[in-house]
């Protein structure tokens, strides 16, 4: 392949990598959407999208894949056809983390928890993600370590909001019939699970942003 179109090739995998990052970030937003009003439509949406981001990495896998095979990169550019494919993975583990928050929601029956912000941390999670996509577009290596820095801050309130179900539910006093004890077993898992998924969501946002800073700097410093 001549060198301009080799180039040329590059910039398109990175143009594809962001664009499938605009699609997972949909896909989230919609799935804390479903879950803040119980919107079971909205909800098999996102479900059912998940077809599309699994085809969008698949094609991008093989992109990685030919160029690595045919053309042989070395250095830079071997770093950042690695970080794009590592990136993939991570968004499309995302966008499964977005097709939970669906089926969550076709389980939610009620919200029990009022002191549990779940759409605060999703809005930070998203936010994470963003300037993570942001750094590898525009090779912002000062943007990949705000990134790490704000997961400390998701870590902290998964933390707060398990130790608040956990603290309710052993002073509970008004725990009636099997019944109602079922009903809120399910509510508390759910939150849980949901709590524990969106801080997963911030774990990749760590890791596209480890990538890139590994792509532009070959410092693995927040690879872990």
């Amino acid at each position: 392949m001549p060198r301009d179109g080799y180039q040329a090739t590059l910039a398109q995998l990175r143009e594809d990598v962001l664009y499938m990052s605009e699609v997972v970030l949909e896909r989230l937003q919609m799935g804390l959407t479903a879950l803040e009003r119980k919107d079971e439509e909205l909800a098999w949406e996102v479900i059912e999208g998940d077809d599309e981001v699994n085809q969008l990495y698949l094609e991008l896998e093989q992109d990685c894949t030919d160029l690595i095979a045919l053309q042989q990169p070395v250095a830079g550019d071997l770093r950042f056809i690695a970080a794009s494919f590592k990136i993939i993975t991570d968004l499309e583990r995302i966008a499964d983390l977005a097709t939970n928050l669906g089926d969550y929601t076709l389980d939610a029956q009620r919200d029990i928890y009022q002191d549990v912000d779940v759409q605060d941390i999703g809005v930070r999670v998203v936010q994470m993600i963003e300037k993570s996509m942001q750094a590898y577009e525009s090779e912002d290596t000062d943007l990949c370590y705000e990134v790490a820095d704000e997961d400390d801050i998701i870590d902290e309130l998964c933390e707060e909001a398990s130790a608040t179900v956990a603290r309710d539910l052993i002073e509970r006093q008004d725990i009636g019939s099997e019944e109602e004890v079922e009903f809120i077993m399910q509510d508390v898992v759910r939150l849980l699970l949901t709590v524990r998924d969106l801080e997963r969501v911030g774990d990749h946002a760590v890791n596209i942003a480890a990538r890139t800073l590994y792509m532009v700097e070959s410092d693995d410093d927040l690879l872990y």
